[in-house]
């Protein structure tokens, strides 16, 4: 399961980690390791998430301005104490597509009288009122308050495409095997993050609940081998959802290659976190994947 391995993450991208083109290149010998004809091991399955923002995105600066009309630079942290004091607020302008496809109020809120907080006095929605419940959620679960990253990953843009060694190896998997490659994409929504690619941060219509069929498809593996982008962020909490949903008896599954993912600069605490969580519930941790078998 090769976690975000795209453009974007890697030096030249918009959201780089300096040590990923290593990551990258340790993937790919990975699974050109198990084409080899005296190979014991095989890899029968590849699932590759990709990150796929839209320009105008929460967690982008573009959706934001300041009381001055400014837009908040990159790793900006904005709390919902913030926004109901007007520091931070959606642009004004801003014409979401809100749909049934974009919001459920009742997955968000199943009570029917709070339901009633995310819209406006003509009974429109209230964007703000949103934003300020969207960060309270971020801010009560701990994981992570709503951080602003600079674009990345957008839609059709060449930081969205899989990582050019990544991509070959993959090829060249499919080639050999006879299978196809599966390409899980993740973040669409504007209106809420979503680090995991089992779900989102904040559940809002039924793309962002839990990937029931995906968690499933992945429980009948005997091996789950886990790398990518980033271990701080993405990594971190697609396994901690993938674990967590999982049978005592099936955690022993899941194995991180921690030399083919690297942390977000300045969360190397979350990733530390992280692997140690990985050790307490079962789950391996490979510290050199040239070494599996």
């Amino acid at each position: 399961m090769i976690i975000d391995g795209q453009k974007d993450f890697h030096p030249g991208g918009s959201l780089a980690i300096a040590s990923a083109d290593d990551d990258a290149k340790r993937i790919a010998a990975l699974i050109r390791s198990t084409l080899a004809n005296n190979s014991s091991f095989k890899i029968d399955r590849i699932v590759a998430t990709l990150d796929s923002h839209h320009k105008l995105h929460i967690a982008h600066p573009s959706f934001w301005r300041s009381e001055n009309g400014v837009e908040p630079a990159p790793y900006t942290i904005i709390t919902s104490e913030e926004i109901e004091n007007v520091k931070w607020i959606p642009r004004k302008d801003l014409k979401l597509p809100i749909s049934n496809q974009l919001f459920h109020a009742n997955i968000m809120n199943p009570n029917p009288i709070m339901r009633k907080s995310f819209q406006s006095s003509d009974g429109t929605f209230d964007l703000k009122a949103y934003c300020i419940e969207y960060c309270k959620r971020l801010e009560k679960d701990r994981r992570f308050q709503l951080c602003i990253w600079p674009e990345h990953c957008l839609i059709g843009s060449t930081g969205h495409a899989l990582h050019d060694d990544i991509k070959s190896a993959i090829d060249e998997w499919i080639q050999a095997t006879g299978r196809s490659a599966e390409f899980v994409m993740k973040g669409q929504n504007l209106l809420t993050e979503m680090f995991s690619a089992l779900k989102a941060e904040v559940e809002i219509c039924p793309e962002t609940r839990l990937n029931q069929e995906l968690l499933e498809s992945l429980k009948l593996s005997d091996r789950i081998l886990i790398c990518g982008q980033a271990l701080s962020h993405c990594v971190n909490y697609t396994t901690r959802d993938l674990i967590d949903n999982m049978e005592e008896s099936e955690k022993q599954k899941v194995e991180v290659l921690k030399d083919c993912c690297s942390c977000v600069e300045g969360f190397e605490d979350c990733g530390n976190k992280f692997l140690n969580y990985v050790h307490a519930n079962g789950g391996k941790v490979h510290l050199d994947s040239t070494s599996i078998s």
